[in-house]
This record gives C-alpha cells, sequence and structure tokens, in this order.
C-alpha cells in the first residue's frame, strides 16, 4: 500500500492570522494519500509532529504512516481510529525520539488487542477462541511491558539502589532500616563514608600514631 501525503492550499488570511486559537490539526485519509487538515499547513505539521513527538518533518510524517497502516479496518485505514491513536498519542506526550517510537508502537499493540478482543466476542467455536485467547494474552503483555519500559527510560536519571539486609563485621557501624543510595554513589573512596557519618578524617592519623 502506497500512501503520499499532500498539504492544503493555504490562503494569505488564514497563514497570517495570529489570532485564532491553535486548533489540533485532523488526518484525512482519501484512496491515495493523506491530507493534514489545517489552514495552515506549516503549523498544521507543527501541531501534528509536537502532538507525535517526533523531531522533525521527516520523523512525523514517518510515524503518521506508520500509524495509518496499524489502524487498518478490513485492509483499509480507518479515520477515526487513527484519531484515537493520534490523541492517545499526544495525550502520553512522548518527550524524545525514543519515546515517540515506542508509544507509536503502544498504541498499535493496544489496537491489535482489541481487534482480538472483538473477535474473541463474536466467535462461538472453542478452536478460534483459544487461538484467539493466547494472541490477546500475548498482546497484553507485550502493552504491559512497553509500560514498563516507558517508566524506566523516563526514570532513568533517577535510578536508585535500596538496601536490605547489610551484614556488618567486628569494629563496624550499622544503621537500622532501610538504605537508599544513588547509582552514582557507589564505588567512592572508603573514607568518604566516614566523612560522611561525621567522623573526623583526622581520627584515623591518631590511631596510627598512638600505636
Amino acid at each position: 500500500m502506497t500512501i503520499a501525503l499532500s498539504r492544503p492550499i493555504t490562503s494569505p488570511l488564514a497563514a497570517n492570522d495570529r489570532s485564532a486559537p491553535a486548533v489540533p490539526p485532523r488526518v484525512k485519509l482519501y484512496k491515495r494519500r493523506i491530507a493534514i487538515s489545517h489552514p495552515d499547513s506549516q503549523a498544521g505539521e507543527r501541531l501534528l509532529a509536537e502532538a507525535l513527538g517526533a523531531a522533525d518533518r521527516d520523523a512525523m510524517h514517518g510515524i503518521l504512516r506508520q500509524l495509518v497502516k496499524a489502524s487498518v479496518v478490513g485492509q483499509k485505514p480507518d479515520e477515526a481510529n487513527l484519531a484515537f491513536m493520534i490523541s492517545t498519542i499526544r495525550s502520553i506526550a512522548p518527550k524524545d525520539s525514543i519515546e515517540a517510537l515506542l508509544v507509536a508502537q503502544m498504541v498499535s499493540v493496544h489496537m491489535a488487542a482489541m481487534r482480538c478482543a472483538c473477535r474473541l466476542a463474536c466467535t462461538d467455536d472453542l478452536a478460534q477462541q483459544e487461538g484467539i485467547a493466547r494472541a490477546l494474552t500475548r498482546l497484553s503483555r507485550t502493552f504491559a511491558a512497553q509500560v514498563e519500559a516507558l517508566n524506566r527510560h523516563r526514570n532513568s536519571d533517577e535510578r536508585a539502589i535500596t538496601v536490605q539486609n547489610l551484614s556488618v563485621q567486628d569494629g563496624g557501624r550499622a544503621i537500622v532500616g532501610n538504605l537508599t543510595q544513588h547509582a552514582h554513589l557507589i564505588g567512592a573512596d572508603p573514607d568518604a563514608a566516614s566523612r560522611a557519618a561525621g567522623e573526623p578524617e583526622w581520627a584515623g592519623a591518631r590511631q596510627d600514631a598512638s600505636a
């Protein structure tokens, strides 16, 4: 299936009218082309790129073409499905290219899962029910894994390690309770822990002198 994107004709009045509120662009599907329905073609592309989290025009058109194919019902792209997918991506608000691609996959997997759910509800054949149920289960697990991957990516700068069991040797000090330590602090020099605990830096030197 070859799909070409077309630009609507922009009138000078629409292009220069800055008082009108920004309207989220609608995407119209024709037999051989996709049209972004907005009075100002450049503004429409910009708004759609922001909704999809696309870095530039090429990325926006690429994601849009993929979403059109994922919206297919009965071998034909569906405008209502596409509008729902774009709206959902916009509500999740991808922050970078990785999130944009991942969220596009998430809505596509969701659409496939809902198609399976519909087929499962519409068949009374036990063999078909088993196959569709397996597919629905795999898609649901994939979606859950994608949500987890998105959360991990968004929280990658705030990773922390929680220590719940601590072994202390003779003469050492222990902290009772859970200890959360950020990963970038691990591997620091051992004296830093003593200084952080309030022990004077010259305590070890005094003990050596007394010995």
